[in-house]
């Protein structure tokens, strides 16, 4: 069981990583442009900046990400849930993103495998109860 708060932790941390300087960038020039994107991208979604996409990485899939390898590391009591709702929002992140600005890198799937399988760790965690 120790073994799966690592795996958790670990793979919420390289979310954490990559997330926080996209956010970050995002935040700073929300055309997009700074970070090699362009707002034509959001054409087919509600949104017409990147305020909102850089807000979420940051915030949801950065720091939040980052409090929860902690917690993951720790084994805190908190890791499955916290693991399970960052899971889903991960996924479900991608999965908006792709129907929005459809499938333009690996990253992509890549993410969306992580957030299955953050969530699907966090379930064994809280059936274990530990």
């Amino acid at each position: 069981m120790k073994k799966l708060y690592y795996i958790l932790g670990t793979l919420q941390a390289v979310t954490a990583i990559g997330a926080i300087p996209a956010g970050i960038g995002y935040l700073m020039d929300t055309s997009g442009k700074g970070m090699g994107a362009s707002v034509e991208l959001l054409a087919d979604s509600p949104l017409k900046s990147f305020l909102l996409p850089g807000l979420f990485l940051l915030l949801i899939n950065g720091l939040a990400n980052l409090g929860a390898s902690v917690l993951s590391f720790t084994r805190n009591r908190y890791t499955g849930q916290a693991g399970l709702v960052l899971g889903i929002m991960l996924s479900l992140w991608i999965v908006i993103q792709v129907a929005w600005i459809s499938l333009i890198s690996f990253l992509q799937p890549l993410f969306l495998i992580i957030g299955l399988i953050n969530a699907f760790i966090s379930l064994k965690i809280i059936k274990a109860g530990t």
